[in-house]
């Protein structure tokens, strides 16, 4: 082992036991500005090919996020008619879920010697190193998407440029309750040794 890269044990063992927990158990509070601002900082440490930075964050919290939900409320209703009681909850509520929402835009963009799908990829290492840097401060994380994500209306009254895409919506709070685990994939099942065929 080289003393340029020193073993971290307990984050590994950290890794191997990170859960996220459903948006609507997490409480209040969220991260303070300080502890914040370690979580974006540690996320934006992605590998990065050309160090484009092809991705931003946009923060929803404190009142907003109640009126953003009523325009997403309305903007649902034209997507896919009357809305019942259950699902108008679920649209007034999609901000309000967490006491804090980190957007993750994308802006991929074709470039002359980084391929558009790496900076996708680094787009989506933001978001895993985001959840993994926020769960390791102590709060309960979820990354969702949802039709939010696909919506170009939606997508722009969230901030988004029209050569954005979103990578995903990170939910961080206080978790309420216990995780619940879920089945990993077996490794022999996705680990191969490679051959020459």
């Amino acid at each position: 082992m080289s003393s340029h890269t020193p073993a971290y044990p307990d984050v590994l063992d950290f890794l191997l036991v990170r859960r996220s927990h459903p948006a609507p158990s997490l409480g209040a509070p969220g991260p303070d500005a300080d502890t914040l601002q370690k979580i974006l900082t540690a996320a934006a440490r992605v590998p990065d090919h050309g160090k484009l930075a092809p991705w931003r964050f946009v923060l929803y919290q404190g009142e907003e996020r109640a009126r953003i939900g009523g325009h997403l409320a309305a903007l649902a209703e034209t997507r896919f008619g009357p809305l019942d009681d259950a699902r108008r909850a679920q649209e007034l509520t999609r901000f309000t879920r967490a006491p804090l929402v980190v957007g993750v835009f994308s802006r991929a963009a074709v470039h002359p010697k980084i391929p558009v799908w790496e900076q996708e990829l680094s787009a989506g290492a933001v978001c895993m190193t985001l959840v993994t840097a926020a769960t390791a401060a102590g709060f309960g994380v979820q990354w969702v998407s949802e039709w939010i994500a696909y919506d170009a209306e939606a997508i722009a009254y969230l901030g988004g440029q029209p050569d954005e895409k979103v990578a995903g919506f990170i939910h961080i709070g206080t978790a309420m309750q216990p995780p619940f685990e879920r089945t990993r994939p077996d490794l022999a099942d996705i680990v191969s040794n490679w051959t020459q065929g």
